[in-house]
This record gives C-alpha cells, sequence and structure tokens, in this order.
C-alpha cells in the first residue's frame, strides 16, 4: 500500500521521499485508477491535534466503533491481528485484519486477512505547514466481488463514501472528544435536496457513538 498513497488535495510541499508513497517534485501522483474488481478512495483531512495522538486513537482499533459508521465490534486477537464486525439492520459481515506496517505517530498499514471483506489500507499522518495541526491521508482499496455485494447491501453505501464520512467523523473525535449528530433531533427536516442526498450518499446511516476511549 506505501507505493500507492499518492496524492493530496492541499498544496503544501511534501518530502521527495517516504512511506506516504508515489511522489514527484513533492507531491503524490494520481491514485490508481479503478478496474479489474477493485476501487480506491483517498481521502485527506487537517486535523488540529498531534500526529503522535491521533496515530494513537487510530491504532487503538478496539475504539473504531466510536468513530468508524456501522462496526458494532472490534476485538484484537494479538499484537496486530483483530476481528470486525459490521452490522446494518439485523444483518452482519465479519472480517480478520492484520497490520501490516506500523509506525508510531507517522503511519499504519493494513489488510484483511479472512471473512467478509478483502480490503487493505494505510492511513499517513504528517504534520501540517508551519507545525499546524496534522494533515491525515487515508488511502483504502476494495477488492470487489462478495464484498460490495454484503457491503452495498448491508451498509447501503459504496465502500468509498464511508472512509470519506469515517475520516470526518474521526476528525471530530479527535478535535472535540465528540461526533456531533443532528439526527433524531426536533424538527430534523432537511428538506427536498437533503433528503436525495441523503438517499445518493447514504447520509441516513447511523452516527457512531463518538466515545474516544483513548
Amino acid at each position: 500500500m506505501a507505493t500507492m498513497l499518492n496524492e493530496k488535495p492541499n498544496a503544501e510541499e511534501l518530502p521527495s521521499t517516504g512511506a506516504a508513497g508515489m511522489i514527484l517534485d513533492g507531491r503524490y501522483l494520481p491514485p490508481p485508477e479503478d478496474k479489474d474488481g477493485k476501487i480506491w478512495i483517498r481521502t485527506s483531512a487537517l486535523i488540529q491535534a498531534e500526529p503522535q495522538n491521533l496515530y494513537e486513537l487510530w491504532r487503538n482499533v478496539e475504539a473504531a466503533p466510536s468513530w468508524q459508521e456501522q462496526i458494532t465490534q472490534v476485538i484484537a486477537t494479538g499484537e496486530r491481528t483483530s476481528h470486525w464486525a459490521m452490522e446494518s439492520d439485523g444483518k452482519t459481515i465479519e472480517w480478520d485484519a492484520e497490520i501490516l506496517a506500523d509506525e508510531p505517530g507517522k503511519r499504519i498499514a493494513w489488510h484483511s486477512i479472512g471473512g467478509d471483506a478483502d480490503t487493505a489500507g494505510e492511513v499517513i499522518f504528517e504534520v501540517a505547514p508551519g507545525g499546524h495541526g496534522t494533515m491525515v491521508t487515508v488511502l483504502q482499496e476494495f477488492r470487489m466481488g462478495k464484498l460490495t455485494s454484503a457491503w452495498e447491501t448491508i451498509v447501503g453505501r459504496n465502500p468509498k463514501q464511508a472512509v470519506i464520512e469515517n475520516l470526518r467523523h474521526f476528525k471530530a473525535l479527535a478535535e472535540t472528544g465528540e461526533i456531533p449528530t443532528i439526527q433524531g433531533q426536533p424538527n430534523y427536516d432537511r428538506g427536498m435536496i437533503g433528503k436525495l442526498k441523503a438517499s445518493t450518499y447514504g447520509e441516513t446511516v447511523p452516527t457512531p457513538s463518538g466515545t474516544n476511549s483513548l
């Protein structure tokens, strides 16, 4: 995965080499094209927290249900292995995952090793220009097949949108200690455009609890 994380939407200068991926003239190169049964998503967020603190929050896999949508349980089964469960509308998919690279305060890379998911990814934590926060970049690959039918049927949205939303939740939790939501509040009427977006992007998916267990 390290060779695949290759671009950021922001314009800050980046090192010419490093674990973040393929870099040319100080910029990440474009990500791989979706093809051959694989889809890719890369997303970034500037988070007002120290890289080490963000690394620790992400590395605490058993806390993932607090910020990852519809993840109901994660059990650490070893120093680098874990068992994951996702549930929606009474349906569950489960898989095992293994951490491939673990660089405290800098990078985590992982992949699935069995079950209902066939995926791999990495997250990079880089100090933002001027030392103002941390740029967190996530690249994830989904090898489609049984995963796409299971994921989209159970979750109700494309995996790419889930990765984007999960990073947004991670940012909120890291910066404020909670994940804001207006679901279930009085007068929660988004209008026609809002309802269309909810239908298109799966925005009716319940917001994670936002309980920071660190």
